[in-house]
């Protein structure tokens, strides 16, 4: 006999197991170093690997405004060879420990990741290549030259295509002159005056111990971690005078419409407003509200409304960008240029009747299903577990917020999806950008 279970009772059952398999799925470690980093730790010993990320409060917010393009350009150059070694040594050397490292740079935070076997040997000579990289890099001017002519190429490559300028227009219409817009100001005038000197300026005052987070997973025992971590800064130091707090957003009172001419036969538009930080107190109705919106792909209301129903883009979706001050609410797509006008009009008035009437019964009920169902393949390998540690750590959220993420989610109810919605999303205060040859 076979029975046929309704939606709601497997969405249930879902919850239910994935609340019970995710009790105690991960335990997370923390401590601080001797120089005050904080370190935090996931046993893992299913591979004989580690994966670890040292991240530092050096990212493209910390950039002087008069020279954006410092931070990304240090954390390139951070692996182009050191004091001690040339960049081809460097990469010698790691081919002989079958490791891998790179370095990063993002809004927030810069630093490596390095992936090593778990043997004591030859994790400890990964571990010394790394420390070398973080503690005496050595800019090379050649090398530097040449990392800015690529970029500078890259960078007009990029402006060649209506959905990067959309995106870096909406940025600096959201952030005119907070640090979150700073990265949205490199040209190829910025990039060219960047020196050997900015480079060694900006890793000393941002690439010191107490501004990093050490995250490691990987096959090795809590004792063997805290040396390990202790190995990774022990050649940087600590310097006099601190990094200056990060000032809040201002929201302006009304968004701005701008319109940018590129040719082409699509119109491409980016609406936003900066609204959501990492421990915002309404980030989980904002983040379930936010999939049935336009997070959820095919199955959100702005994809049926606008895409489905009236057939005026291939694809429309919606996203949050959480951070340390208030981050991102984005809609972007894209349109044929004759339905430009139409489109807009769809999408926003798909956007103020979510936040007045909030997400159906069975669109919340979907949200929440897939968002459970999916949330253990986010971290379901050494590397994106690493990512998630470098989040807890950047943010100092809980350590038990992954095993907490689906309870927060599976408790959201439609009244606190709209009340957060009505209270934070304003339509007449997003920044909307369009670019296309109507433009």
């Amino acid at each position: 006999m076979s029975v046929k279970l309704s939606k709601s009772v497997i969405g249930w059952l879902a919850v239910s197991m994935l609340l019970g398999g995710m009790a105690q799925a991960v335990t997370i470690q923390h401590w601080n170093s001797a120089q005050g980093a904080r370190v935090y730790f996931v046993e893992a010993h299913a591979n004989p690997i580690v994966d670890l990320r040292v991240e530092f409060d050096a990212g493209n917010r910390r950039e002087d405004p008069a020279k954006p393009g410092v931070s990304d350009m240090t954390a390139s150059l951070l692996d182009a060879g050191t004091a001690r070694r040339s960049e081809e040594q460097l990469r010698e050397a790691l081919a002989d420990t079958a490791s891998s490292l790179s370095a990063f740079a993002e809004l927030e935070g810069a630093g490596v990741t390095l992936r090593t076997l778990a043997r004591p040997a030859v994790r400890e000579q990964a571990v010394a290549l790394a420390a070398d990289v973080l503690a005496h890099p050595a800019f090379p001017a050649a090398i530097l030259e040449r990392e800015k002519a690529r970029t500078i190429e890259n960078l007009r490559q990029e402006e060649n295509d209506a959905g990067f300028l959309a995106q870096r227009e909406l940025t600096r219409q959201m952030y005119p002159q907070h640090p979150y817009g700073i990265n949205a100001r490199v040209s190829a005038a910025s990039l060219k005056s960047i020196t050997r000197a900015d480079l060694l300026a900006f890793w000393r005052s941002h690439y010191q111990p107490r501004y990093a987070v050490v995250s490691i997973v990987g096959d090795l025992s809590r004792a063997e971690a805290e040396r390990l971590a202790e190995e990774l800064l022990a050649g940087l130091a600590n310097r006099p005078g601190s990094l200056p707090a990060i000032p809040p957003v201002a929201l302006p009172p009304a968004g701005k419409t701008v319109k940018l001419t590129h040719p082409g036969t699509q119109t491409h538009m980016a609406l936003g407003m900066p609204v959501i930080t990492r421990d915002d107190p309404d980030y989980f109705p904002l983040l379930v509200g936010n999939y049935a919106l336009g997070g959820g792909g095919f199955d959100a209301r702005l994809m049926k409304e606008v895409r489905d129903k009236r057939g005026l883009t291939y694809g429309v979706s919606s996203n949050f960008s959480p951070y340390q001050r208030a981050g991102e609410f984005g809609i972007g797509l894209s349109t044929r240029n004759d339905q430009a006008a139409t489109a807009l009009k769809v999408t926003r008035d798909t956007l103020r009747q979510f936040i007045e009437e909030g997400p159906s019964a069975a669109e919340l009920e979907q949200a929440k299903a897939n968002i459970i169902g999916g949330f253990p393949l986010r971290f379901d390998s050494n590397g994106k577990l690493l990512g998630y540690l470098g989040v807890i750590g950047l943010y100092q959220l809980p350590l038990t917020f992954l095993d907490d993420y689906v309870k927060h989610v599976a408790a959201v109810t439609p009244d606190q999806v709209r009340d957060a919605w009505r209270r934070r999303i304003h339509p007449e205060q997003m920044a909307t950008v369009i670019v296309g040859p109507n433009s």
